[in-house]
């Protein structure tokens, strides 16, 4: 791991501490509901609760991706989240997996979030993540019509922004064929800058998916990631995906404290919401796809 001393006279970067707020969406199958699921979602109350905590207690401001469902059973929750003033975004309705839904219902699902999202807090989000980080070839046209700005759920770069495209095509007995770029800023994502997959653990039927890394694993990579990009990626923005009910886990949340603590230690490092990470980068460039 790359130590303090040895990052000198370094570039600027950003750091975007994102939360998805997934909640009772995101525990229960939908195929099969059982209270025990539920209960894991539920708990994502105390956990947003210590993660707001953090955050203050640090100055930082963060991105909150919550879907409509979640905002609709909590909503005293969201109002804590934008009363600290943070981002709220787009995160489904019941943390739908766009692949798994018609054209019809996945635009149903996008606007009774939307719904949601202004009923109970009076947001309007610009930001959207899909839930499972899963797109449609309709997706980032249903984004464009609705007026989001950017999306956070694609992995085509990692420390830059760019633009996303519609639907691309690919087949088994032609080349690949490149959509046409759209007017929704990417700002990208990354499985190991995610907590889901480090610290989880998932019974679905016979198949388990086993996390449960001890916090050190977890700070080295996230730790190891932001020291490389300030030292050799002029301008890099990193994007951090966790999920209170996964990170407000005790020992998970000593991880994030001293992961914070390095972050702020280094020269250079700025923390932004998503929001405002997308607006300068908008403000820079020269054209914007239509």
């Amino acid at each position: 791991m790359f130590s303090v001393d040895e990052l000198t006279d370094l570039p600027a970067m950003t750091v975007v501490l994102s939360f998805d707020v997934d909640g009772m969406a995101g525990g229960v199958n939908p195929d099969r509901f059982d209270l025990a699921s539920a209960a894991r979602g539920e708990f994502t109350v105390p956990a947003t609760d210590r993660v707001l905590r953090l955050l203050h207690a640090r100055g930082l401001p963060a991105t909150f991706f919550v879907p409509g469902q979640t905002a609709q059973a909590f909503p005293r929750l969201v109002s804590r989240i934008a009363e600290a003033g943070h981002e709220i975004g787009h995160h489904g309705y019941a943390h739908e997996d766009p692949a798994t839904l018609t054209p019809g219902e996945e635009e149903a699902a996008l606007d009774r979030g939307l719904e949601a999202l202004r009923d109970v807090a009076g947001i309007t989000p610009i930001g959207y993540r899909a839930p499972c980080w899963t797109h449609t070839p309709g997706t980032t046209r249903l984004l464009r019509d609705r007026g989001f700005s950017y999306d956070s759920s694609l992995m085509g770069r990692d420390v830059e922004l760019y633009w996303c495209r519609t639907a691309d095509t690919w087949s088994r007995t032609g080349p690949y064929q490149f959509g046409d770029q759209i007017d929704v800023a990417e700002l990208p994502v990354a499985w190991h800058l995610d907590d889901f997959p480090m610290f989880e653990f998932v019974m679905d039927g016979a198949a388990i998916v086993q996390g449960l890394a001890t916090g050190s694993q977890v700070l080295e990579i996230w730790s190891d990631e932001l020291a490389y990009a300030q030292q050799s990626l002029p301008g890099a923005v990193l994007t951090y995906t966790m999920h209170p009910e996964v990170i407000g886990r005790p020992y998970r949340m000593l991880m994030l404290q001293r992961f914070l603590d390095f972050a702020c230690s280094l020269p250079g490092v700025e923390f932004a919401t998503a929001a405002r990470v997308v607006s300068r980068w908008r403000a820079a460039q020269q054209s914007v796809p239509r």
